[in-house]
């Protein structure tokens, strides 16, 4: 890691080692903590593995933890030359797993997790012994009028600017993603945002927003082929206020794996930081049934 990037990185709140795999399209860091059964961490966007730290410190006292940051985010590499969409990260994602050759995991995704990692999973599906999904979606988003609305403004000019120019992801679209405001303090929120310093490391947030919609027919073609993953145990732990990603949305979860344990917590969109404990405590409950 390079001392600039130290430079920003709170310690105190991420007191990991990190390490480097060096991937096909570049180097990607992780976290690995901990000794047991791998439970591997997958965050969308803006995020990075900063978002599982409090998981990770916990929860690496009983299993292995395992959290990337995905090309283009945290501390990983940002090459010009990467397209960024879901469809790739997975790839990466996939070329990850078998590099560590991680086995009997589970596997935790968030946001563009869910679709990066449910793919990969499904490339996968012998490593895997049971998912936990929070706030997320794999099927097709073109016919979803609030995705539609997001991806005109993401492709016209005024959208290119906001990302690029003003970093209008981590730095006002992930607090609108909070129900309780307080829980995104002014410190944390600066984790967030200091991994996009220049219009150039911003390409990877625009990448994926114009993926929204951009990417909908590959997650139509990965939904059909969940079925490889129907045997795994499965949880689900939803926060029932976030404005995007909504109850509707554990709706269809649900009716896809009613055999699922369910939990819902009345918070918005980044559960990790709302509901920290509860959700720590629901994933340490739902590996040990699964043993």
């Amino acid at each position: 890691m390079s001392s600039s990037a130290q430079s920003w990185v709170d310690t105190t709140e991420y007191p990991f080692e990190h390490k480097y795999l060096k991937l096909n399209a570049g180097q990607m860091h992780y976290i690995d903590q901990g000794e047991g059964q791998t439970i591997l961490f997958v965050h969308g966007t803006p995020t990075w593995s900063f978002l599982y730290r409090d998981f990770i410190k916990e929860l690496s006292s009983q299993y292995r933890c395992v959290a990337i940051d995905h090309l283009g985010f945290g501390l990983s590499d940002k090459p010009n030359n990467f397209i960024g969409t879901p469809q790739a990260h997975a790839h990466n994602l996939s070329e990850f797993i078998r590099k560590m050759d991680l086995k009997d995991l589970t596997l935790v995704v968030h946001d563009f997790g869910g679709p990066i990692g449910l793919a990969a999973a499904i490339e996968n599906s012998y490593r895997i012994k049971n998912i936990v999904l929070l706030n997320t979606w794999l099927w097709g988003t073109k016919d979803n009028k609030d995705a539609i609305k997001i991806d005109n403004l993401i492709n016209s000019r005024l959208g290119k600017f906001l990302y690029l120019r003003m970093n209008i992801s981590p730095k006002l679209l992930l607090k609108k993603g909070f129900y309780n405001k307080r829980k995104l303090t002014r410190k944390k929120h600066q984790q967030y945002i200091y991994p996009f310093p220049t219009r150039q490391s911003r390409l990877s947030l625009l990448n994926l927003a114009k993926s929204l919609v951009g990417s909908s027919d590959w997650y139509d073609e990965k939904w059909l082929e969940l079925d490889s993953l129907e045997n795994k145990k499965w949880c689900i732990v939803w926060g029932t206020k976030d404005s995007f990603i909504t109850p509707d949305y554990l709706k269809r979860w649900k009716g896809r794996f009613p055999e699922a344990q369910v939990h819902e917590l009345e918070c918005g969109h980044f559960i990790q930081e709302e509901k920290t404990r509860e959700v720590i405590n629901t994933i340490g409950m739902f590996i040990k049934k699964s043993n």
